[in-house]
């Protein structure tokens, strides 16, 4: 059952972390939700970064797309990773752990606005994810580390390691079959350091494990300076993590976020649906656009207009 347009609407948002993070009751996801509901989700997320929904124990991937379509333009799964061939990217632990600090696919020039995230099959224990605020991270900046980050430029590249920091021990292969996927088409993106959030004009640091190198920076000094501003970023105080249950799903602003998924289940299966809305490219605090350097993009998605 979904509700109708007629259907009066009013959710209850209780925030789960002083600086980011919020659980949304009264919304049962599928088609053709109430507007005035689907408008009331869009300002929670953007106040509180990520939401989730509890006891969605009925949906179906038909179900998550039709939300997320709701939210703006479905991108295919991956720009590089085929997914189920329509817009489902499956976070299985088969194909490896990214237990790593990122914001989802900054390696092109078009980064994702929102993720939408279903638990499909979870381990008995551990498997949670992390999320940080990325605004509040460069708000909180001392005002002379701004003035420097606020120029700076950062090379986004898909040519990552997801295991980097866990050994992994796989014999089947299934790891290194999504690695060498992963990095079958190449792409460089260089973004602003500082982007401004083309909602609500918030500047956001963008960064992640994807970034490469800071043009201009000697490889230590940049690993200096990446290390301390990922370190604002992540700042316990700054972050929200969340023990997933059956039914749960996780929507998150991918323009105001990091997030961790923590690898401690040893070799339980852990499954999530992850489905990507279209965004806009970045433009840092001068109005400077990001650029790409290497790829195209176009067959993820169309580039989504800035908003008015």
């Amino acid at each position: 059952m979904t509700r109708l347009h007629s259907e009066p609407t009013k959710l209850e948002v209780t925030k789960v972390g002083g600086n980011i993070g919020a659980v949304v009751s009264g919304l049962r996801i599928g088609a053709d939700l109430d507007p005035a509901a689907v408008a009331e989700f869009r300002a929670a997320l953007l106040a509180h970064r990520v939401v989730f929904l509890r006891d969605q124990e009925h949906a179906t991937d038909d179900d998550q797309y039709a939300f997320a379509a709701q939210l703006g333009e479905v991108t295919s799964p991956h720009p590089t990773v085929r997914g189920d061939g329509n817009a489902i990217l499956p976070i299985d632990s088969e194909q490896g752990k990214a237990n790593s600090w990122h914001t989802d696919v900054t390696f092109v020039d078009r980064v994702p606005s929102i993720s939408v995230l279903r638990a499909i099959t979870l381990p008995p224990y551990g498997g949670t994810t992390v999320w940080a605020n990325t605004v509040a991270a460069y708000a909180n900046l001392n005002p002379a580390l701004k003035a420097l980050v606020g120029e700076l430029r950062a090379l986004h590249s898909n040519d990552f390691d997801y295991a980097a920091e866990r050994p992994v021990d796989r014999s089947d292969g299934k790891v290194e079959a999504y690695r060498a996927e992963f990095r079958r088409t190449a792409f460089l993106t260089e973004h602003p350091v500082v982007r401004v959030h083309p909602e609500t004009n918030e500047p956001s640091l963008l960064l992640g494990h994807f970034v490469k190198s800071f043009p201009g920076f000697s490889t230590p000094d940049f690993q200096d300076l990446y290390a301390l501003l990922q370190r604002h970023i992540t700042k316990l105080e700054n972050t929200v993590r969340w023990t997933w249950r059956p039914g749960d799903i996780a929507i998150w602003d991918n323009r105001s976020t990091q997030h961790y998924a923590v690898a401690d289940y040893d070799d339980h299966a852990r499954r999530l649906h992850r489905i990507t809305i279209a965004g806009d490219i970045p433009v840092g605090l001068d109005g400077t656009p990001s650029t790409v350097i290497e790829g195209d993009a176009s067959p993820f998605s169309s580039i989504a207009p800035q908003a008015a």
